[in-house]
């Protein structure tokens, strides 16, 4: 989330205390020392799961695994409709399944399948079955050397005899190679030789969940896919005498490694992909590409657009971020680093006021990197890692990266508070739902220190059910406000997620809603959280966004449709438009177009709709409108927000007059053709198109 122009800062105005993790834990907003006015408490029962898995392989006559074959699972009371593909290994995996009874049907193009069967599902058990589909000229009572003889074969049968023909000459050659894998040979008391493990079976890709780092890099227990023992099954056709291997039983499900036990896709603020497309034991990469088109219907002259944190030009083809980058992982070391190149590289930064102070230019250091952290992993509870850099907030529950979004442009509850912070954070895992994470940090969106009074955070994430995501942070301690070194704030941010619609088997198969509630103030330094005459004008924040998102087609395409509203007086969570050249370091200086004064008073809200279709789990093409309304001029207008002739004149702390002078008063451009005045709209229509990639 991006630093916000006035500098977004925030204290947890709820500092999370943790309460009691025993038989029936509750989660708590723990309090950090600085905030005792405030305290907001979540409890949540956590019940016991009864929910089951399914696991099993589909193959051909003879133990040859079978791909790609179409599982569709309905439970006898009819409650439950599922669906899955077996990959080319030839598994199928369904979790969270209710206990019960289950018939199973299996079906693919070309092969004729078993009458459905029947599978008892348990709680917390891993249920196994196999299913053997006869080709489509075998079932029909012909062998396949039969049917030839009596009609052309079809593209289909020419391709099964030929895999048939392939197998049959890999499996001679593996027998005349190493004849003592047969029961005959093998000597008395002695273990038959294990199957052998293809070296291609592909792995499952690490659980992403948005504000948890990747898996830690202990080693997992380890598994053998069912699949991987088809080789030696093959022994079984043409040989009677060679012995049936059984498969090995599927992998429990993974109640160690946090967040690894559901399917998370579906989060608001969570990358979609399933898979991991590289991998390595010790680093794996990521890449991401995020390139819009967007139209604002006040159609700027100079295409300059403020007031957002991720749409920055009109009517152009621009690159808002090309990141590179990934996790290393070896020896429970961890280090992780995300580049920005594009729009994000001058944004972001002009947002945080803190690199004016001192020397050193730390908006120049810092401004090509979105993550850049080392740390490392202790195998205690269920993991910690202690990290120290540059690392995500998600405060405002959606991610700095588009791709991982419902909708481009958030509501202003994410849009104007902290995409990043510098420090250190240490995230623990009580249980394998649980995160507990303190931050000890710069401050609010800021790469250095505004004021010498550091900041304090953290972030609690609870996921008790896969249906269910719980997320609270909360912000404290430090003075952010640049040239107020007195100033304090405090900040918090709530979120739910509930996926309350799962059919699979449907046409529209997932529905899910995000709720995220803010609230925050300032006080000291003339300010106060509440209007009094002894504290000085009310400096507070209090907003909320909403966003229902269904997905249909197998989640080729989703509609989101959301919004939301903040009322900021002090406007000091006010994203600062970039008029001749403002940032938020020159705002604090001085703004001479939009103020930033103690009390100003500030309103806003917006509406979205974003469909996206998603041909590719990397791949993602959204098309999206956004109506925003504040209550002052606030959005770029016709006439733009650059002053004449078309360029800054490198004072943006100053008036500006027709001809470029700068004048420190409004009325000191008598001689320069007079004063320029920027054209500041109460209202914005965009329309954008996106291309989001991330591997």
């Amino acid at each position: 989330m991006k630093v916000n122009g006035s500098w977004k800062m925030r204290v947890p105005l709820v500092v999370c205390a943790m309460v009691g993790l025993a038989d029936s834990p509750a989660i708590a907003q723990q309090s950090s020392g600085v905030s005792d006015k405030v305290a907001t408490q979540i409890a949540l029962s956590r019940r016991s799961s009864s929910l089951g898995s399914l696991r099993g392989v589909t193959m051909e006559p003879g133990g040859y695994s079978l791909a790609a074959v179409d599982i569709v699972i309905d439970s006898v009371s009819g409650s439950v409709e599922r669906r899955s593909v077996s990959d080319q290994e030839g598994v199928f995996r369904l979790d969270d399944l209710p206990a019960g009874t289950y018939r199973i049907t299996a079906s693919k193009e070309g092969f004729v399948a078993p009458a459905p069967a029947t599978v008892d599902v348990t709680q917390n058990q891993v249920a196994n079955t196999d299913i053997t589909l006869a080709a489509a000229a075998t079932a029909a009572g012909l062998p396949a050397s039969a049917k030839a003889d009596a009609a052309p074969l079809t593209e289909r049968e020419k391709q099964l005899l030929d895999r048939i023909d392939r197998l049959e000459s890999r499996l001679a050659a593996m027998e005349a190679k190493e004849p003592q894998t047969s029961v005959s040979q093998t000597a008395p008391g002695t273990a038959p030789a294990p199957a052998v493990v293809s070296p291609s079976a592909p792995k499952p890709g690490p659980v992403q969940v948005a504000g948890v780092a990747p898996p830690p890099p202990i080693a997992p227990p380890q598994s053998t896919a069912p699949v991987q023992m088809a080789q030696a099954q093959t022994a079984q056709s043409g040989n009677p005498g060679a012995p049936v291997v059984e498969p090995a039983a599927p992998p429990a499900v993974d109640l160690q490694t946090p967040f690894a036990d559901y399917d998370w896709t579906w989060l608001n603020g969570n990358p979609r992909n399933k898979d991991v497309a590289f991998d390595s034991k010790f680093f794996t990469p990521e890449i991401r590409a995020d390139l819009t088109y967007t139209y604002d219907f006040n159609r700027p002259i100079d295409d300059s657009m403020g007031g957002s944190s991720e749409l920055f030009r009109s009517n152009e083809i621009q690159l808002e971020q090309l990141g590179l980058g990934g996790d290393f992982h070896w020896d429970n070391v961890r280090a992780r680093f995300m580049t920005q190149f594009g729009a994000y590289s001058t944004a972001t930064i002009r947002n945080d006021p803190s690199y004016a102070k001192g020397q050193w230019d730390l908006a120049d250091a810092d401004r090509y990197l979105a993550e850049a952290y080392g740390g490392y992993h202790l195998n205690v509870m269920h993991g910690v890692n202690i990290d120290a850099g540059i690392f995500m907030s998600y405060i405002g529950l959606f991610s700095y990266y588009n791709f991982d979004n419902w909708a481009y442009q958030p509501s202003y509850v994410s849009s104007n508070t902290p995409w990043f912070f510098q420090g250190i954070r240490i995230q623990t895992f009580p249980t394998h739902h649980l995160k507990l994470e303190p931050w000890i940090i710069n401050g609010w969106q800021s790469y250095a220190s505004a004021n010498s009074r550091k900041g304090l955070g953290g972030q609690i994430k609870y996921t008790p059910f896969p249906w269910l995501n719980i997320v609270s942070n909360e912000y404290g301690l430090g003075h952010d406000d640049l040239y107020a070194p007195h100033r304090g704030r405090i900040h918090t941010d709530n979120s739910i997620e509930v996926k309350y619609y799962d059919k699979p088997m449907k046409y529209i198969d997932k529905m899910a809603f995000s709720f995220t509630g803010d609230l925050g103030c300032e006080f000291g330094g003339g300010v106060s959280c509440y209007t009094d005459k002894k504290g000085g004008p009310k400096q507070s924040f209090v907003g909320f966004m909403v966003y229902d998102r269904t997905w249909w087609d197998r989640d080729l395409f989703a509609f989101t449709l959301g919004g939301g509203m903040i009322n900021n007086p002090g406007r000091y969570l006010v994203l600062i438009p970039p008029i001749n050249g403002e940032t938020a370091a020159s705002a604090a200086i001085n703004s001479p177009y939009l103020t930033f004064n103690p009390g100003d008073p500030f309103k806003a809200w917006d509406v979205s709709g974003t469909f996206d279709y998603m041909p590719r789990q990397w791949l993602t093409f959204r098309f999206e409108g956004d109506f925003r309304h504040a209550n002052v001029p606030y959005f770029t207008g016709h006439n733009g927000i650059t002053p004449p002739p078309g360029t800054n004149n490198g004072f943006p702390t100053e008036y500006a007059c027709m001809d470029g002078t700068p004048s420190l008063t409004a009325t000191g451009c008598g001689n320069d053709g007079g004063l320029w005045t920027p054209d500041l709209r109460k209202r914005e229509f965009l329309l954008d198109i996106d291309l989001l990639v991330k591997f």
